[in-house]
């Protein structure tokens, strides 16, 4: 099921309060080793920065680490401007942006800034079209034109094209949208807390099943797990006292051998992409992931306790 090597790093909350540390925790990232850098996408929220003027802003700021959405939200932003807005930072950045996307949550929020006003049926329909409008503007055809009941492409033309295979990851949870990554998605992206271990499996199985019926290989879709908490012997602050834009569930609290053991159990159930969210937002955190990290692929010794 695992899509190639294993991949570590870190998702972060696009505060505009927190900025500084934001830049710092990406650039620990980028200079430790960690693969990717996930930013979540809220626009309607006030107290966060735009995700999309906020990841080019760390792209410029490192050299090495791969950033994605986390998750786009699509009401607000038209598929064929995504994509060229995702295949231009693709190209500026050498290769380092992937596209988690997600059908939309809060309708009523999106509809107060201009959205459509959508039924969670009609939100995965247009979420399955904007898959195609991504990837045909994204070809390398002359002009391309699609007819959807959502979105429509009328001799456009396609440009740039990325400079890596950009994965499109999505954010889904439930039956219809499991079926929809196993059809036609790059990746999954779910987090632990809104679905549990024994939800997570259940849900690759059914991705996996999706994928084969469909005559797809379910290896080549990438499986990414969200999960925060602490790297430390100390408790993880309660759910309800975290800032906006945490996940659901309580966090995760351990010393780095838990962690260790924590991340190869969800490698052993099939993912091959795991983002910590850390909850305590400093470097120190950064770093002891890192170890965890180096540990979990086999390096030399155990982690040491902080």
């Amino acid at each position: 099921m695992a899509h190639g090597a294993v991949r570590v790093g870190i998702s972060v909350v696009p505060a505009t309060a927190d900025v500084d540390r934001i830049s710092e925790l990406v650039r620990t990232a980028d200079d430790i080793g960690l693969d990717v850098v996930g930013i979540q996408d809220h626009p309607y929220q006030s107290r966060f920065l735009d995700t999309w003027a906020l990841i080019p802003t760390l792209l410029a700021q490192t050299t090495r680490v791969s950033m994605f959405t986390d998750v786009a939200n699509l009401p607000l932003r038209p598929p064929a401007m995504m994509a060229k807005a995702a295949a231009s930072l693709d190209v500026l950045s050498g290769g380092r942006f992937d596209l988690g996307l997600d059908a939309g949550a809060f309708p009523e929020i999106v509809a107060r800034l201009g959205g459509p006003v959508r039924t969670r049926g009609e939100s995965i329909e247009a979420l399955e079209e904007a898959i195609d409008v991504l990837r045909l503007m994204w070809s390398d055809q002359r002009s391309v034109s699609y007819d959807g009941a959502y979105y429509q492409l009328t001799d456009a033309r396609p440009g740039p094209q990325p400079l890596h295979p950009i994965g499109i990851w999505l954010g889904a949870f439930r039956p219809r949208m499991l079926r929809l990554v196993g059809r036609k998605a790059d990746g999954w992206l779910p987090s632990l807390g809104v679905l549990s271990g024994d939800e997570l499996r259940d849900a690759n199985a059914l991705i996996d099943q999706s994928a084969q019926d469909g005559g797809r290989d379910p290896g080549d879709i990438r499986r990414i797990l969200n999960l925060q908490g602490v790297i430390g012997n100390g408790p993880a602050p309660a759910r309800e006292s975290l800032p906006v834009g945490y996940l659901a569930g309580e966090p995760l609290s351990g010393p780095p051998e838990f962690w260790v053991d924590t991340l190869a159990g969800f490698v052993a159930d099939g993912f091959d992409t795991l983002v910590f969210w850390p909850v305590d937002v400093s470097p120190e955190q950064v770093e002891l992931l890192a170890e965890v990290r180096t540990v979990l692929l086999g390096g030399e010794g155990p982690p040491q306790s902080s």
